[in-house]
C-alpha cells in the first residue's frame, strides 16, 4: 500500500501543479510585458503584480491541498482538515477557470470590434 502511495506521489510531483505554475509564470510575463509597454505612470500594483499575486495564490493552495491529501492516507492528518484543503483547491480551481473565461471573452470582445 505505500508503495502504491508513494508511486502516486512521484507521478503528481511534476505534471499538473508545474504546468499551472508555467501557465501563471507566463501569464505574468505577458501581463508584465503589456504594463511596461503602456506610457502611463500608475501609482500602487500594477496588474501584472496583482494577476501574478492571484496566481501564485492559486498554486500555493494546490499545493497544500495535495500534501494535505497525502498527509491524510498516511494518517498524519484528519479528515476535516483534508476535506477543508480539498474545498479550497476546488473554490480556488472555479475561481481560476471564471476568470481565464472572463479574459478569453474580453480578448474576443477586442478582436471583433471594427477597426
Amino acid at each position: 500500500m505505500i508503495d502504491s502511495i508513494s508511486s502516486v506521489k512521484s507521478l503528481t510531483n511534476n505534471s499538473t501543479l508545474d504546468s499551472v505554475k508555467d501557465v501563471a509564470s507566463g501569464l505574468s510575463s505577458l501581463a508584465g510585458a503589456a504594463v511596461s509597454t503602456a506610457a502611463t505612470a500608475a501609482t500602487g500594483p500594477t496588474f501584472a503584480s496583482v494577476l501574478g499575486g492571484v496566481a501564485q495564490d492559486a498554486v500555493d493552495s494546490l499545493k497544500k491541498s495535495e500534501t494535505m491529501s497525502f498527509a491524510g492516507i498516511q494518517g498524519k492528518a484528519n479528515t476535516r482538515e483534508v476535506v477543508d484543503a480539498v474545498m479550497q483547491a476546488d473554490q480556488t480551481l472555479k475561481t481560476a477557470v471564471a476568470l481565464r473565461d472572463k479574459i478569453v471573452s474580453a480578448y474576443l470582445d477586442v478582436v471583433k470590434m471594427q477597426i
